[in-house]
């Protein structure tokens, strides 16, 4: 068995779609209509990993947009290309936490998507196997 994607709760499918079109360069996997007004939509990027985009539709699921994993790191997008990457979110206005770090994993940065969830942008040293990722 393989962990196939995660639910990502959002306000609103398109502003998701969107925010990762633009902050990360995924694409959309999947976009079925479900009838009213749900939809099956998965994104991501070009080398493996998923997100299936929930829309909140309560008040309580509405409440927990933006609170992945209670305010710490929730996510874990792995590159091989920091620099650009990273300067490539900047520009796309991408809100960093901090300036770009070296750890025993690798360079990493912490980021906020548009929900607020925050993310790492990890680079790992040739030595470690991207999958090992960072400690959480």
């Amino acid at each position: 068995m393989r962990l196939a994607y995660s639910a990502y709760l959002v306000r609103d499918y398109d502003e998701a779609i969107a925010w990762f079109g633009k902050a990360l360069g995924w694409r959309v996997i999947e976009d079925r209509d479900l009838g009213g007004g749900k939809r099956w939509v998965r994104v991501g990027g070009e080398e493996g990993g998923q997100l299936l985009l929930a829309r909140a539709t309560s008040d309580a699921q509405l409440a927990a947009v933006g609170k992945a994993a209670g305010g710490r790191v929730a996510y874990f997008v792995h590159t091989g290309h920091f620099d650009a990457d990273h300067a490539r979110m900047v520009a796309a206005g991408v809100a960093f936490a901090e300036a770009p770090r070296h750890e025993a994993y690798g360079k990493v940065a912490v980021f906020a998507d548009l929900y607020g969830n925050r993310w790492d942008l990890i680079e790992a040293p040739a030595e470690v196997p991207m999958e090992s990722g960072a400690a959480a």
